[in-house]
C-alpha cells in the first residue's frame, strides 16, 4: 500500500514567503525611486550645462555676443526672473554686453522648456549670461567667494543635500557642475 504525501505550502509557509517578497519590494522600490531622482537631477543640470557651452562656443565661432536667460516663453527673457528651471533660451546678442528683453532676442539658437517636476534652479541673483566674441562671462555678479561668476544651486523638491547639484559659471567663461563636497559655496 503507498502512503499519500500531500504537496503544497501551508499557511504559515505562504505568509513567511509574502512576507519576504514584500521586504524585498520595499526595499527595490525605495532604491529604485532614488536612482531616476538622481539620473533626473543629472539631466536637468546637464542640460544647462551644454547649452552654456553651446552658447559659449558658438560666441567664439561667431565672433559675436551670445547669451542664455531664463526664458519660459521659449521667445524673449524674463525679466528678472532667476528661476532657470522655468526654461531657458539660447539666441545671438546684437547689442553687446546687455540681455534683450521683450521679444527683442534676434536669433534663437536653442529653447528649453521648463522642468517637469518640483526641482528648482535658482541663485536669486543670475537670470542670465552672456559670452563675448573672446568666450568670456560678461556681466555676472559675484556669487561665489573670491573668484567671481555665478554659482546655479539645482535642489530636488525634498532639498536633500546628498542630490544638490550646482552650476558654476566663472568670468573667464568656464562652466562646471559641482557638489557640496568639492565647492563650499554650492549649497
Amino acid at each position: 500500500m503507498r502512503k499519500n504525501r500531500q504537496t503544497g505550502l501551508s499557511l504559515l509557509e505562504l505568509m513567511a514567503v509574502l512576507t519576504i517578497v514584500a521586504i524585498l519590494m520595499g526595499v527595490g522600490f525605495a532604491s529604485f525611486k532614488g536612482i531616476t531622482t538622481s539620473y533626473r537631477i543629472s539631466g536637468e543640470i546637464n542640460g544647462l550645462l551644454g547649452d552654456m557651452q553651446y552658447a559659449r562656443s558658438e560666441a567664439i565661432k561667431q565672433g559675436q555676443s551670445v547669451a542664455i536667460c531664463v526664458s519660459s516663453s521659449g521667445t524673449d527673457c524674463a525679466t528678472g526672473d532667476t528661476s532657470w528651471n522655468q526654461g531657458w533660451i539660447v539666441f545671438v546678442e546684437p547689442s553687446a554686453g546687455t540681455v534683450s528683453t521683450g521679444g527683442n532676442a534676434a536669433l534663437v539658437l536653442r529653447k528649453q522648456a521648463a522642468f517637469s517636476g518640483s526641482d528648482t534652479l535658482t541663485d536669486g541673483l543670475t537670470s542670465n549670461v552672456v559670452f563675448d566674441r573672446e568666450g568670456l562671462a560678461l556681466g555676472l555678479l559675484t556669487t561665489m567667494s573670491g573668484n567671481g561668476g555665478a554659482v546655479l544651486p539645482l535642489h530636488d523638491a525634498a532639498n536633500n543635500a546628498t542630490r544638490t547639484r550646482c552650476l558654476e559659471v566663472t568670468n573667464i567663461g568656464n562652466v562646471s557642475v559641482q557638489q557640496p563636497a568639492t565647492l563650499s559655496t554650492c549649497s
